[in-house]
């Protein structure tokens, strides 16, 4: 019987339990013996595994984070890591390798691929910045936390006719505020993609006092761009070991400091929140749980047509296969006709 291993690895998404039951179910209904290694590749390293039966995965896609656990590991940077994993694959006598995650996930799984190894990808992340695929799973539950926090929100600062800073996941990519922004009625909505100015993110909010709204909810992405801000933020910085700004463990985020500096400029009294975790903590939507187990079954079926180097991917409603190398190209990032919608309703 052969083997198939499976890994979830980064950031956790909501959806992840629906991969692994989908990859699990059609596995073992097909004859192969399934491998889930624990805490992403730091499982794969070290050979920490537990193997899968069919009453492992009942039900569990309908729970949020993953029964595999997940870890910001990188193999390259490992001493022989690449060539442990393979020792370790072959030992385990393990046919092919289904890689669930982002883009940091997804480029070991290249590597791996690139040098010899038997690997399929399947794209997770709440930010929704992987190219070849119109979504990854995560992100509609992630938009859905942000579009409830925000829902409640208006209550409160409206209330206390204060200006509300919301900070929101999205180092490099802007999908989840600018989504979860417009779904919950945010009066600005700031991007990384799109440098913003602080006087008119001010002029905008002192409009909305002019006029007689006494109050504005201002949505920031974390990688949010102002130069203003930026020698600020820059003593703060924590980097994982992928060099990317661990935003969460910073002391002091965007929020804090741009809602200071609102107030300092506006004389509006301004709090700030940042949702951290909420966004992807907790069960996933429906539509994760529905896309995830289209896209585990796919990368199943993937493995045993012998499509290794290649991701399933949704194409205009489709569950496709895409290379690998095709999505860790440019990063999905939103357009400036995409963000021009949204700024139709600032202020």
């Amino acid at each position: 019987m052969e083997k198939i291993g499976i890994l979830t690895g980064g950031g956790d998404a909501p959806g992840l339990n629906a991969v692994i039951r989908a990859v699990t179910v059609k596995a073992i209904r097909e004859g192969y013996e399934m491998v889930g290694f624990k805490l992403g590749w730091k499982g794969l390293l070290e050979k920490d595994y537990r193997v899968l039966t069919l009453a492992d995965v009942e039900d569990i896609h309908r729970l949020g984070g993953t029964i595999l656990g997940s870890s910001r590991t990188n193999v390259g940077k490992v001493e022989n890591g690449f060539e442990i994993v393979k020792q370790n694959l072959a030992e385990m006598d393990i046919h092919a390798l289904i890689a669930v995650g982002g883009d940091d996930t997804l480029g070991v799984a290249k590597q791996l691929y690139d040098a010899g190894g038997n690997v399929v990808g399947v794209p997770k992340t709440i930010d929704n910045d992987i190219s070849a695929t119109d979504y990854t799973f995560g992100f509609d539950t992630a938009i859905n936390r942000v579009m409830e926090a925000l829902d409640r929100l208006h209550t409160t600062t409206k209330s206390h006719e204060r200006v509300m800073v919301v900070e929101i996941m999205g180092r490099d990519a802007g999908w989840i505020t600018l989504h979860g922004g417009m779904a919950g009625g945010a009066h600005v909505i700031l991007i990384p993609e799109i440098p913003f100015d602080i006087d008119e993110v001010c002029e905008a909010v002192n409009k909305r006092y002019e006029e007689g709204k006494n109050y504005a909810i201002v949505a920031v992405a974390e990688g949010a761009k102002n130069d203003q801000l930026a020698e600020r933020m820059k003593e703060y910085e924590v980097l994982d070991d992928f060099g990317h700004v661990q935003k969460s463990k910073q002391k002091v985020g965007i929020a804090q400091v741009l809602s200071e500096m609102i107030e300092e400029r506006t004389g509006k009294d301004t709090r700030h929140l940042v949702l951290g975790h909420l966004q992807r903590a907790g069960n996933p939507s429906a539509f994760d749980r529905v896309f995830s187990t289209r896209l585990g079954v796919k990368a199943m079926e993937m493995v045993m047509a012998r499509q290794f180097g290649m991701m399933a991917a949704m194409h205009a409603g489709e569950i496709v296969p895409v290379h690998l190398e095709e999505a860790l190209g440019e990063a999905n990032t939103v357009s400036s006709d995409r963000y021009d919608v949204a700024k139709l309703f600032f202020g």
